[in-house]
């Protein structure tokens, strides 16, 4: 791997360090985003319990708060349970708006590195043709620069591409996965809105 790098040349270094980023943005995202993490299942029941039998305390709400994203949510709309059910719903939608955005968190770097690590690529091929010409001289060809140039162009230009293609992917599975636990948090927060107003019966 050393042998390499030093054949790529200096560019292969914004490369590494857009690798390491990237594996290190998905490493997190993807334990950040599992399903338990974000909306427990049964959370639903049990604050419906809760409440019912306790009504809504202090306690319970910072429980809730710091519990998941979907309690987050609830705690938003409990914390306004003896408002009108709009009220409620927009305390809940505001919560539900700052939890997306906290899901989605560094999304926007990986999309960065999977666009910008061909271009990087793109740069080392660059800097790689450089190497070949400068190779030219009056008495004939370096064959050892001419190697060198050949080997930046190469290596950079795969590595690029290598990064690209898993970081797209990862980007595209990852905001997938945002979009249905914000549906499925949606989906429960409604639930806790018309339960709590005597709409519908969990």
């Amino acid at each position: 791997m050393l042998s390499i790098i030093q054949a790529a040349g200096w560019p292969i270094y914004p490369l590494i360090l857009a690798s390491i980023a990237a594996v290190t943005i998905i490493i997190e995202r993807m334990l950040s985003l599992r399903a338990d993490v974000v909306a427990p299942k049964g959370l639903l029941n049990k604050v419906v319990q809760e409440y019912r039998s306790g009504g809504v305390t202090q306690d319970m709400l910072n429980k809730l708060s710091h519990s998941s994203h979907l309690g987050r949510i609830f705690a938003a709309g409990l914390r306004n349970v003896n408002s009108s059910r709009d009220v409620m719903k927009e305390s809940i939608e505001e919560a539900g708006s700052a939890v997306s955005h906290d899901l989605g968190r560094f999304l926007t770097t990986l999309g960065s590195i999977a666009s910008l690590s061909p271009l990087l690529g793109l740069l080392g091929t660059v800097v790689g043709m450089i190497e070949i010409f400068g190779s030219q001289a009056p008495t004939g060809n370096n064959p050892a620069q001419l190697a060198h140039g050949i080997s930046i162009a190469l290596y950079n230009t795969a590595f690029g591409i290598i990064i690209a293609v898993p970081a797209i992917g990862f980007y595209r599975h990852l905001r997938s996965k945002i979009d249905s636990l914000t549906v499925e948090m949606e989906q429960q927060a409604i639930k806790l809105v018309e339960v709590v107003h005597g709409e519908r019966k969990l």
